[in-house]
């Protein structure tokens, strides 16, 4: 194989991926399809999580393999757009064959983007649809589209002081022939991190920020700090208690369930790693993992790249998103 990459979950053979979105209102979907069929694996980690279908990803159930994945925006409303995922996926024959039908497996998992645009708009059946004819194999176009139309970070001192992000996407192929990709959706209680430096790139704004720029003195409140400093006084409790990050990490790698499971876990170090804090009570952190089978390869590896191709995906997720609805991006 040509060591050539489109930095994107799209690297990995029988991956497409589309997006659908509402940009006036502020929310969308993304959907990843493996209409081939793909063993599916899931680490939820965040304390709000919004989610479909995930128990049919653990190890001792019986399904082994799913057809698609759906990240979306709305909150628990979002969860719809799973359904015109699996109308799409009927349509054309893909699915569980149970005897009397083939049953579509889709997971998904949603964020929480009500606060951002308006919040009686959501992903529905008919967007989830869209994202499913709108996608490709081509690389996947990233910033403020799909589950990332809606998507801040940094939202402790609420969403005035927040920053935009969105969708990221990133890939390596190795010794010619084994690909590991990821995919990120990031709408963060805490702020974003360039692990090459441990500086925040994007999250929480200080109030006094007017007139300075990412990255200056003054301009970052930093998270962790406003906890700290919250916890020493009556005002305990934090302005934004909707967040979360969500995504999927792919390979062609050969592995089962149990490894795939894991490959999802170990991808999590890479969300620690770009997201400060991580896996809050505030934060319904999802990733899923997919394995088409054609490479034999060692989950070590696999997970480990995965973890830092995660981590890449987040940062280009922010650094491509731009502002919108009076929320800066660094993206402009």
């Amino acid at each position: 194989m040509e060591n050539k990459t489109k930095n994107s979950l799209t690297d990995v053979p029988g991956i497409r991926v589309g997006h659908a979105h509402d940009l006036e209102a502020g929310t969308g979907c993304t959907v990843v399809l493996c209409e081939g069929g793909a063993v599916g694996g899931v680490d939820q980690r965040g304390g709000a999580p919004g989610t479909r279908e995930t128990d049919a990803l653990h190890p001792m159930h019986l399904v082994n393999q799913v057809h698609g994945v759906v990240l979306a925006g709305g909150s628990a409303f979002g969860l719809e757009a799973a359904s015109g995922v699996v109308r799409y996926l009927e349509e054309r024959g893909v699915g569980f064959d149970v005897g009397v039908a083939r049953v579509p497996i889709v997971p998904a998992a949603i964020l929480f983007d009500l606060g951002f645009g308006r919040a009686d708009v959501r992903p529905d059946g008919r967007m989830g649809y869209q994202a499913c004819q709108n996608a490709s194999q081509g690389p996947v176009e990233e910033g403020n589209v799909g589950a990332g139309a809606g998507a801040t970070v940094g939202k402790i001192l609420g969403m005035g002081q927040a920053m935009k992000a969105g969708m990221g996407s990133a890939s390596e192929i190795i010794n010619d022939s084994l690909i590991v990709a990821a995919l990120a959706v990031v709408n963060a209680f805490g702020d974003v991190i360039d692990p090459q430096d441990n500086k925040i790139i994007a999250g929480s704004r200080a109030p006094q920020s007017e007139g300075l720029k990412p990255g200056m003195p003054g301009y970052f409140a930093n998270t962790l700090q406003v906890m700290k400093k919250l916890a020493m006084s009556s005002q305990s409790k934090f302005a934004s208690q909707q967040n979360t990050v969500i995504g999927v990490v792919a390979t062609n790698a050969q592995l089962n369930k149990e490894q795939t499971n894991k490959v999802a876990q170990m991808a999590q170090d890479g969300l620690a790693r770009a997201i400060r804090p991580a896996h809050t009570m505030l934060d319904g952190d999802t990733i899923f993992a997919l394995a088409t089978g054609e490479v034999p390869a060692d989950v070590n590896l696999v997970g480990a790249c995965a973890a830092e191709l995660f981590t890449q995906a987040i940062l280009r997720a922010v650094y491509l998103a731009k502002s919108a609805k009076g929320i800066p991006g660094l993206a402009g």
